[in-house]
């Protein structure tokens, strides 16, 4: 659970550093980024698998850039869901979905991936 809650808490910053380095990204405060980096995760586990699926055929063609307009899309979903958050088009999407990856990724390598290791 609480690791969890970490990675809410790290997909909340990356939307924070994406709000302040992307144009057309917005949020109204940090109770809207830890409901929308809750959201994404939501988002990212039961909406994005099914999207990615659907569209392997183009995402082989672009070998696999076209996930990067899927992540921006999955943005865009969850700011349609949300008040608070703004994502104003596609490429601020797509940005902004680069900078919250970056961040969480940096997020997953600083807590570990939860195993012990045994010998």
């Amino acid at each position: 659970m609480v690791r969890f809650l970490f990675r809410v808490l790290f997909a909340a910053v990356g939307l924070y550093i994406a709000a302040r380095l992307v144009p057309g990204i917005a949020a109204d405060g940090w109770k809207t980024l830890l409901i929308a980096g809750l959201l994404l995760g939501v988002v990212n586990a039961v909406v994005k698998p099914i999207v990615v699926l659907l569209t392997f055929p183009i995402t082989l063609l672009t070998l696999g850039l076209f996930l990067l307009v899927v992540n921006g899309a999955m943005l865009g979903l969850v700011a349609w869901l949300l008040d608070g958050l703004v994502v104003k088009g596609l490429i601020p999407g797509m940005l902004g979905a680069i900078v919250v990856g970056v961040v969480s990724w940096a997020g997953q390598v600083l807590i570990g991936d939860g195993r012990t290791e045994r010998e």
